[in-house]
């Protein structure tokens, strides 16, 4: 598994031109794709005929992060539609580990996420089931937010869980990555950093990638 991937979200890029800001981040591991609901969120952003099309034109595979109620219902769709990693809420799902074998069934990495307040201990034992755990280090919704250092300590709790389970799960933190919060959060465990103004709010995105990449290993 890669030590340090960076995954651009693209709630911070132009969507007027979202082909283009897609390319402006070719060096990146994944793009990750915030789906809102104005439901278990209070924003609304994209739906899975949106995503169908970035799934078309992307030059890196996608990563979605689904914020929506009823994930049971709905997540499914979007691994029919080729997206790479489908990543649910565990608040969102009644039966987690169900959604998580059906994503991997229909050819998708399955990936479950947890809001800052949300305990990772009840979902240990389902670790095996999973390709991706998503700790969310601000409240999901809205971008530009600061990282919460509150959730260190969850993160490192979820890394050591990991590694004594031998799954081969990825890491992933989301909300407030930069070059300064990225060494924290990987010191932590993390190995996979969503990064959206960091990225999109610099002159070059490719080279704010670079840097965040070359920040994060540790």
């Amino acid at each position: 598994m890669a030590q340090c991937c960076i995954n651009p979200s693209i709630l911070s890029a132009d969507f007027v031109n979202l082909e283009a800001e897609l390319h402006r981040i070719s060096n990146a591991d994944a793009v990750h794709v915030d789906v809102m609901d104005n439901h278990f969120v209070p924003n609304l952003t994209i739906g899975l005929p949106v995503v169908k099309r970035i799934q078309e034109v992307s030059p890196v595979p996608l990563d979605a992060h689904l914020m929506i109620a009823d994930a049971d219902r709905w997540a499914p769709g979007f691994a029919d539609a080729g997206v790479a990693s489908v990543t649910f809420h565990a608040e969102a799902s009644i039966a987690p580990v169900k959604l998580a074998r059906e994503l991997r069934a229909r050819g998708a990495k399955a990936g479950m996420a947890l809001r800052p307040g949300t305990a990772v201990e009840p979902y240990l034992d389902m670790l095996t089931e999973l390709d991706l755990l998503l700790i969310m280090t601000v409240e999901p919704g809205f971008g530009g937010q600061s990282f919460l250092d509150l959730t260190l300590p969850k993160i490192r709790r979820a890394r050591a869980a990991i590694d004594g389970s031998g799954a081969r799960v990825a890491l992933q933190v989301d909300g407030g990555i930069t070059e300064e919060t990225i060494l924290r959060a990987a010191e932590a465990g993390a190995n996979v950093f969503v990064a959206g103004s960091a990225v999109y709010g610099a002159a070059d995105p490719a080279e704010a990638i670079d840097r965040l990449r070359a920040a994060g290993k540790r």
